[in-house]
């Protein structure tokens, strides 16, 4: 099963890695990445295989939401079919 990552925040130094590594430690492979800066602010977007995750889903969403919390940025993970339904036109 796949799912969407998103981050935004004010940029700084350690965003990319302390997310990767809350998905390493949760089994979870990053397939496709996306991040800009734009005026100061950081966006990034993840495709990610989550099937493989050692955590139930609903513990993936804490910890990444943890993650962004003690980076000040906003970390979301939705599962891609409701992530695809949500922005279809």
């Amino acid at each position: 099963m796949k799912a969407i990552v998103t981050v935004i925040g004010k940029d700084q130094v350690g965003i990319v890695a302390k997310v990767s590594q809350t998905l390493m430690e949760l089994n979870i492979n990053i397939l496709d990445v996306s991040q800009t800066i734009l005026d100061g602010y950081f966006t990034m977007m993840l495709i990610c295989e989550v099937g493989t995750a050692n955590q139930p889903f609903d513990e993936v969403k804490l910890r990444l939401r943890a993650t962004g919390e003690e980076s000040d940025v906003k970390v979301t993970i939705q599962k891609q079919e409701i992530f695809d339904a949500m922005h279809k036109l």
